[in-house]
């Protein structure tokens, strides 16, 4: 187990299944060191032979994730920092892309801005009825560059632009699903444990090289997020510096 700013991420495998999670006590937002965490440790289970098929989630019964830690995106003082931290973002995105692994991502409840990012490049994402969805990236005076990508190629452009447009506005677990985010919506979290569960187990003994090739097959096209994702941590990076964003970023503390 590793601390990073009272946040923690874990990761144990049984039966062939390896299940990451992370948590921290502000809704599970991701300061820049439980990224870099994350994204090694689902970079480590692809790596790993005894894992057949990874279980991604998060901890508590509340937010999934609420995506970028406000305090450190708040002390962010030039663009070299900027990009370093939006970059964690991308990091991960691309580690659950390149992983050989399918990625089952549990989702028990909201999803805001880079948590999005996170269930989108799922595998597999299965939710609960409570877990709305919120992109909310322009009310901070930026927007969802670094997830974009992954976003759009899950929900489509049109949905995508809706959800980055109207930076303030709730998506229910319905709409998520009808538009592709989700796989699967249980009404209850015991009955999305169990669907993972099974799922997972059913994974665990199917042909590991079957299951790489079906996951080359399925993310043909994005060899070019290496790259992309940096650069969109870029524009990222430069905007979160403006006087917007700091004051827009202290409002919503103040709440």
């Amino acid at each position: 187990m590793t601390e990073t700013n009272q946040g923690q991420v874990t990761s144990e495998t049984h039966a062939g299944v390896t299940t990451i999670e992370f948590s921290h006590p502000q809704s599970n937002s991701m300061p820049g060191k439980q990224l870099e965490k994350l994204a090694h440790e689902i970079h480590f289970a692809g790596t790993h032979a005894e894992t057949k098929v990874i279980v991604l989630k998060s901890a508590g019964d509340k937010a999934f994730c609420s995506g970028a830690s406000f305090d450190e995106l708040l002390q962010i003082s030039n663009e070299a920092e900027g990009e370093k931290f939006f970059s964690g973002f991308a990091n991960v995105i691309n580690n659950m892309r390149r992983c050989p692994k399918f990625i089952i991502v549990r989702v028990q409840g909201k999803c805001v801005g880079g948590g999005i990012g996170i269930a989108a490049a799922a595998d597999y994402a299965i939710a609960v009825t409570a877990a709305e969805i919120k992109l909310s990236e322009l009310a901070f005076g930026i927007g969802p560059f670094v997830v974009g990508p992954a976003v759009e190629r899950k929900i489509g452009t049109a949905a995508f632009n809706a959800l980055a447009i109207d930076a303030s506005m709730w998506r229910n677990s319905d709409w998520a699903k009808k538009k592709g985010l989700f796989a699967e919506v249980h009404e209850t979290v015991e009955n999305m444990d169990e669907s993972i569960k099974r799922l997972s187990n059913t994974l665990a003994h199917s042909n590991p090289a079957a299951m790489a090739e079906m996951k080359k097959m399925f993310w043909k096209g994005t060899e070019n997020w290496d790259t992309l994702l940096h650069e969109r941590a870029l524009i990222s990076g430069k905007l979160i510096l403006s006087s917007f964003s700091k004051e827009a970023l202290q409002k919503f503390k103040a709440k």
